[in-house]
């Protein structure tokens, strides 16, 4: 991974910055649905709707895929059904991204904060295939962060605070001094049982239910977010959602 090469980060309350991705960099969620129903359909017959994985969006592909079968009474092979999937969304994601976009800000923020001196962490729930072609999509590579955890660096799933945990202490931060950029319900609740603060952005749920789950601030995209530098770290009354880059 590559080094820092400011020491700016002295002047923010914030010593790491950890990454959600899907979301967050990446808007893939419409893309892994259709790649998940197009798996349900041929290998199982099974006609499931976009709705059905809302509920299991940012807990990772076992619960996302598995969920949706157990909702539906039908029994899969995990393993082949994530690999069948991933074929499909490698597939598409090939066709110039259909149905794929980069989050407005997202690779710009990610360099900022680099730049500045802060740590950064990618920890996705997702399987590291899929962050991989997410990366890959992104023009980003793994080195451009200092951490990168994926869904098979943890035993346990957001909302459980593993991930985060496991990256704060990787990055040699407390968690009391990280961000965590979230847009998933089950991720913010993750991220603030890990004891750090949470950027919401409402991208995949509603601003009332990030801070429901504990956001401290939100923004619609990494473009319209506040820098960490530009936040404190105990809330302030008054404190804006949002600031930009």
């Amino acid at each position: 991974m590559k080094s820092n090469s400011s020491s700016h980060a002295g002047r923010s309350a914030f010593r790491a910055v950890l990454f959600d991705m899907d979301g967050v960099l990446v808007d893939s969620e419409r893309l892994i649905a259709e790649a998940a129903r197009r798996m349900f359909a041929e290998r199982y017959g099974l006609e499931v709707q976009y709705e059905d994985f809302t509920p299991f969006v940012g807990a990772g592909e076992n619960r996302y895929i598995g969920g949706v079968a157990e909702r539906y009474g039908l029994s899969i092979d995990i393993v082949s059904a994530k690999a069948w999937t991933y074929e499909i969304y490698g597939q598409l994601a090939r066709q110039h991204g259909a149905g794929m976009r980069a989050m407005p800000g997202a690779v710009d923020y990610v360099r900022a904060c680099r730049a500045y001196g802060l740590k950064t962490a990618l920890a996705s729930a997702a399987d590291r295939v899929k962050v991989l072609i997410n990366l890959d999509y992104l023009g980003l590579t793994p080195d451009e962060f200092d951490t990168m955890l994926t869904g098979g660096d943890v035993t346990h799933k957001k909302p459980h605070p593993e991930i985060y945990l496991s990256a704060a202490e990787r990055l040699g931060a407390a968690p009391s001094a990280c961000i965590v950029v979230e847009d998933a319900v089950n991720g913010t609740i993750a991220g603030v049982r890990a004891g750090a603060r949470v950027l919401g952005i409402t991208s995949s749920f509603p601003e009332g239910a990030l801070r429901k789950a504990g956001a401290s601030w939100t923004a619609p995209d990494l473009a319209r977010a506040p820098l960490p530098w530009k936040l404190t770290a105990v809330p302030v009354v008054g404190e804006p959602s949002g600031g930009g880059l």
